[in-house]
């Protein structure tokens, strides 16, 4: 281990660490085991038996001045949070919201097949949650926003995926083939 020993006319400090007095007992008692040429205790416990060079340097004409703190880039290590292509599965604010977006325009379920939740966030902002079965095609979830939002019947738009961002051109293909079935859809107007 490299070790600076700085000794000022007020303290001494250690790398670029901070001010220790020479009247602290510790400290003195530190400059001491430095003098007679042996480790001080507190550098032992740091290096647990490695070696240490302790290189001084005087500047006891000089006051301690705070050396500033140079820049360190991150040295960790980084983490990815979720897999690659997360399933985004959102809640609505309310129960009422969600029984209103699911009232606004019927969609006719049939209970005996699996069914799935999609929520579509449309261009103005709002947001719709339905449930369709998974054989329902991406066209009937174009139909159902242009039935909940009539102003919608006579823009161009197409609907997209969440990360990864990707336009669902096919709308012949179930949801379940697009794999889609719990996910977060957006509109973006064309």
């Amino acid at each position: 281990v490299q070790i600076l020993l700085k000794l000022w006319r007020n303290g001494f400090s250690l790398d670029d660490g901070e001010l220790r007095s020479y009247s602290d007992p510790t400290n003195a008692q530190f400059l001491e085991s430095v003098k007679r040429g042996e480790i001080p205790v507190e550098l032992q416990r740091i290096v647990h038996g490695g070696q240490v060079n302790l290189d001084m340097e005087d500047h006891q004409e000089q006051e301690y001045v705070k050396p500033r703190l140079r820049f360190k880039a991150f040295s960790g290590e980084g983490q990815k949070l979720g897999s690659l292509t997360p399933e985004i599965v959102s809640t609505p604010s309310s129960p009422e919201e969600e029984e209103k977006s699911i009232l606004n325009a019927p969609v006719l379920i049939d209970d005996s097949m699996p069914a799935t939740k999609i929520q579509i966030r449309l261009a103005d902002g709002s947001r719709l949650i339905q449930r369709f079965n998974q054989t329902h095609r991406i066209k009937d979830i174009r139909d159902f926003i242009i039935q909940s939002r009539p102003a919608f019947a006579t823009t161009d738009f197409v609907l997209m995926t969440t990360f990864p961002n990707k336009e669902l051109t096919d709308e012949s293909l179930t949801l379940q083939e697009a794999d889609i079935l719990n996910t977060v859809i957006l509109q973006q107007l064309k």
